[in-house]
This record gives C-alpha cells, structure tokens and sequence, in this order.
C-alpha cells in the first residue's frame, strides 16, 4: 500500500473545512472519497483538531497507555500480575483480567454499600449533577486516597496505565439492581456545552476510562460499545480500559451499560483526567 504524506496543505484544509461548520464525520467522509486511507485520515483529523478545534486539550499530550509489548499476555500493575485478555488499537480498548482480587471486591463493596445514593449524570448546562433517567443505578464516590484499599488500587492503576495518581478522580462505586442500566454515552466533557469551562478547571478533560467489575451478574449486565461491536461480559476482578484523544465521538468510545438481567452488578470506575484533578 502506498504511503499517504499528511502534509501543510491537508491540514490547511481540515482547519477551514471545520471553521466552516462541517462535522468531523463529513471531512472524514469527504478524505475517502478523495482516496485518503481511512487510518490515514483518521490521524490527520485527530493530529490538527487536538491543536485547532480543541484547544482546551493539550496539543501532543500523551495518553494513559499500559506498556504492553506486542503479544504480551499479561502486565505488571505495581503489586499484581494482571491479564490481557483483549487489546484494541482504534478504539483503544484493553480487556484485563484479575486486575482485582475476590477479597478484594469483596471488601470495596462493602465499604461502598453504606453511602449509595441514586446515581447522578453531569448537567453540561452548568458543569453541576442531576438524576437521569438513562441511568438507573446506585453510587457513591471515594475520596482518592480515602482509605487503604483506595490507595493500593489507585497505585496498582496508575502502574498498569502508566498515568500519575493525582490525575485521576476518586473510585466511583455503582450498584445495578435487576433491570438497572446505562444507556450509551461518552465519558468526555462536550466541549460546545456552556457548563464544560467550569467543570475543567478541577483537572481537564477525561481521556481515559477504567471500569473494575467487583461481581459477576447471574444475567446480563455487559459493557457495549455500540459503534465497534463489543461487548465485555462482566465478570468479577477483570476491567475494561479506554482512551480518547479527543472529545468527540470519531474516538468510537461511545459505551452504555446493558440491563442487569438477573441478580445485581457493582462496578468501581475510575477516570482519568489531562492535569491534576481537584
């Protein structure tokens, strides 16, 4: 295959067509047609946007990423062997296995149990919180660091993805009762939303994600990811990791949580932030 050069002029044109209003699926669109690879374009958008169109992401930062040498079965997460059951390139998706262990899901729960409360959903009106009815689960944030258990874990994920403590938020515990659910959506902050300005400035956008399952449901209960196909069983000690470099939804991380069929689902998901998070 012919290498395809991501020259001045390309990325020229990328910058007027979206001052000019076109939707990044129109200029990826319109690349094909001209003859553009697919992965080639991809990268072209992704390169100029981050510095142009985005300019509340940080041009060239690099992004939460495991060291995994290609083929590796398993990585070492600080204190603990963890598996790679699945790796993703475009999305970035790693599927882990053990990354917990049964005592010590068992033991997040229970310190979670007391302090559930109705899950809320960011209002990008004003950067604030709501109940939702796209969300129908039971949750409650750590504090990070709040105890040790937090601590080992947040250490053993700042290991495995290769991204400082403090840039991430507190462990989000959720409690999925039968039929409970997450409809599809992106973890990033809208960037054209008027209440995404105050929401960054307690540590910058999200880009990546990391959801620990602590139970396995007796039905359903799965992590899909609509766009690509995927779906991850929910399977006690294992998680699922994704990145996005860049608030928008090329980055294929669109991703809901299915119905809980029969028993319950509790997850701790942990977000990791561009900066510092407050």
């Amino acid at each position: 295959m012919h290498e395809q050069l991501i020259t001045p002029e390309l990325r020229q044109w990328i910058i007027e067509q979206s001052s000019a209003g076109h939707s990044v699926e129109s200029v990826l669109s319109a690349m094909k047609a001209s003859g553009w690879h697919e992965d080639t374009a991809l990268t072209a958008l992704e390169n100029t946007l981050k510095e142009h169109a985005w300019p509340l992401m940080q041009a060239g930062q690099p992004l939460p990423e495991p060291a995994l040498a290609s083929g590796a079965t398993a990585l070492w997460a600080h204190d603990r062997e963890v598996r790679v059951l699945v790796s993703m390139a475009r999305p970035r998706v790693l599927v882990l296995g053990g990354l917990l262990s049964a005592q010590e899901c068992q033991e997040m729960v229970e310190l979670a149990r007391p302090r559930l409360a109705r899950s809320e959903t960011v209002i990008n009106a004003t950067g604030g919180s709501e109940v939702n009815v796209a969300r129908t689960s039971e949750g409650m944030f750590f504090a990070r660091a709040e105890n040790e258990l937090c601590q080992r874990i947040e250490a053993r994920i700042a290991a495995l993805v290769n991204w400082p403590i403090e840039r991430g938020e507190g462990l989000q515990i959720l409690r999925y009762g039968p039929g409970a659910e997450y409809k599809p959506h992106y973890d990033y902050f809208d960037p054209s939303q008027p209440g995404t300005p105050t929401i960054l400035r307690r540590g910058g956008q999200r880009v990546a994600t990391l959801v620990t399952y602590l139970n396995t449901p007796q039905a359903g209960g799965a992590t899909v990811f609509p766009d690509i196909g995927l779906e991850v069983s929910a399977v006690a000690g294992n998680a699922v990791f994704f990145s996005y470099a860049l608030p928008h939804p090329m980055t294929q991380t669109l991703h809901g949580g299915a119905p809980v069929m029969d028993g319950e689902k509790w997850v701790a998901t942990k977000w990791l932030r561009e900066q510092r998070f407050e």
